[in-house]
């Protein structure tokens, strides 16, 4: 079945009930159980199941191509996990320029608890090599990487993975299963904010982790997901698999908008450097064009003259609306460096774009005018 179609009917059933063709929301938090404490209709308590939790993950890892998934309450909730599953001592690589949030979670959180870290260049196989340890159990991908785009050869670094009795996972966030699978290229986990693409309209928060086998390390995150209790409401659940069945053709759209502005930044006088694999002068274009159906909808751009002229062009949009997220239909413009604050490894004169659903022509006359 062709990934358009399961965007639009998995995880949905029509109600036995009523026969309604979109899903009821079951926002009880307990149910019933028989005389003798056996629950037949599968669920116990909200925390454990939900109908709705159940859809969602139905069809995300019918997306993704999966076995199974994990619906959690934000995108960094279902990123814990993950690192919740290792055990202190456990040692993991991950992209040097991997999400600031994800960074910080390792460095404040995990590191004191015994997980040893190293950050590394995952666009460079040999240096993913040299930082193996006897103790390597987990590689964290992330690609495109946010917020300078880079690209990392799944299946070659799954590769290496494997081949040291490590899992790879990889944040598909800002793919989205429509544009990239890495399952199919060798990953072991998925993990998704499902905030951003997959819900599509800014109105809801989640996160999930889908898994190509429902081994034991899955199963140590599903008993988190459980018994931490970090998992998403009814609604948002629902607002989840809704955004998620136009998904297919807002992705197309998303992508192909950003391609247009790339292309009109890389020739702008004032754009000191463009961010976008979808350019042939990226260095990842080769990999992207084999492992991803389109670029996708984020871009960023370097502006010349240092922070301040940055600052000043995202003072002057019009139609960009500043702030932070993304996946919306709406465009939208932040200055990275400033929201991540000291530490950031993002050129300080970087501008990080959301490309929404407006015409292409608009938001390019928006960032003309602003560029000046």
């Amino acid at each position: 079945m062709r990934i358009e179609t399961l965007a639009v009917h998995a995880g949905h059933t029509i109600d036995p009930g009523t026969g309604a063709v979109t899903p009821p929301i079951h926002l009880s938090t307990t149910f019933e159980r028989e005389a003798d404490g056996s629950y037949p209709r599968g669920y116990l308590y909200i925390r454990n199941r939900n109908p709705n939790r159940d859809a969602l993950e139905q069809c995300l890892a019918a997306l993704e191509g999966g076995q199974g998934a994990a619906a959690f309450s934000s995108g960094s909730a279902a990123t814990m996990s993950v690192f919740q599953a290792l055990s202190p001592g456990d040692h993991l690589l991950a992209s040097v320029d991997v999400y600031y949030g994800t960074a910080r979670l390792l460095q404040e959180m995990f590191v004191p608890w015994g997980i040893e870290v190293t950050f590394v260049d995952m666009t460079d196989p040999g240096q993913v090599e040299q930082a193996l340890r006897p103790n390597t159990r987990l590689f964290w991908v992330e690609t495109p990487s946010n917020p300078l785009l880079k690209i990392t050869d799944i299946a070659r670094i799954a590769q290496i993975a494997h081949q040291a009795g490590a899992r790879c996972v990889c944040d598909n966030t800002w793919a989205s299963p429509i544009l990239q699978r890495p399952l199919d290229l060798g990953a072991d986990l998925v993990v998704h904010a499902t905030t951003k693409y997959l819900g599509g309209h800014g109105d809801v928060l989640g996160g999930a982790v889908i898994c190509k086998e429902e081994d034991d390390f899955f199963q140590r995150i599903r008993q988190i997901q459980i018994s931490g209790g970090a998992v998403p409401s009814p609604f948002d659940c629902w607002l989840v698999l809704r955004g998620i069945r136009t998904l297919p053709y807002r992705m197309r759209a998303h992508a192909e908008n950003a391609l247009k502005v790339a292309k009109f930044l890389h020739q702008h006088a004032q754009v000191e450097a463009v961010h976008y694999p979808g350019l042939p002068e990226h260095p990842g274009h080769a990999i992207a064009t084999r492992q991803m159906r389109l670029y996708g909808g984020m871009a960023s751009f370097q502006v010349r003259g240092g922070r301040e002229r940055a600052m000043e062009v995202a003072a002057k949009v019009r139609l960009f609306i500043r702030a932070t997220s993304l996946g919306g239909p709406e465009s939208l413009i932040e200055h990275r460096a400033s929201i991540e604050g000291p530490g950031t490894r993002t050129p300080e004169n970087l501008l990080r774009l959301s490309i929404g659903l407006e015409h292409p022509d608009d938001l390019i006359e928006d960032l003309a005018q602003a560029l000046g």
